[in-house]
């Protein structure tokens, strides 16, 4: 087997992996939008939606946000949900995630 075979190709452009770019377009394709809830008892709750879970791991952006910002949070239909309320931050860590910084719209 040579070292052709056992790399494996991305199924959209068909180039091996360490040089596909599909995943990087994407995120930077992707509208994301930062806004705050007010939950029980008056509780404010940052909902991050706009990521494609498809293309990107939502439990891990998650985990890494929960963990930068020493909050708690879950996963909802698509949308991230941090307890507090954390949008003047959570541009700045998306962007070092690799999502473009004019894409992420704070309302």
């Amino acid at each position: 087997m040579s070292i052709v075979d056992s790399m494996e190709n991305c199924p959209v452009c068909g180039l091996p992996n360490d040089l596909c770019v599909c995943l990087s377009l994407e995120a930077e394709e992707e509208k994301i939008k930062v806004r705050v809830e007010r939950r029980r008892y008056n509780k404010p709750a940052t909902i991050i939606e706009g990521i494609d879970g498809k293309h990107h791991n939502l439990n891990e952006i998650a985990k890494t946000l929960k963990r930068k910002l020493a909050c708690g949070g879950s996963i909802k239909d698509g949308k991230i949900i941090l307890l507090g309320d954390h949008r003047h931050v959570v541009p700045e860590i998306l962007s070092k995630l690799g999502f473009k910084k004019e894409s992420i719209e704070v309302l």
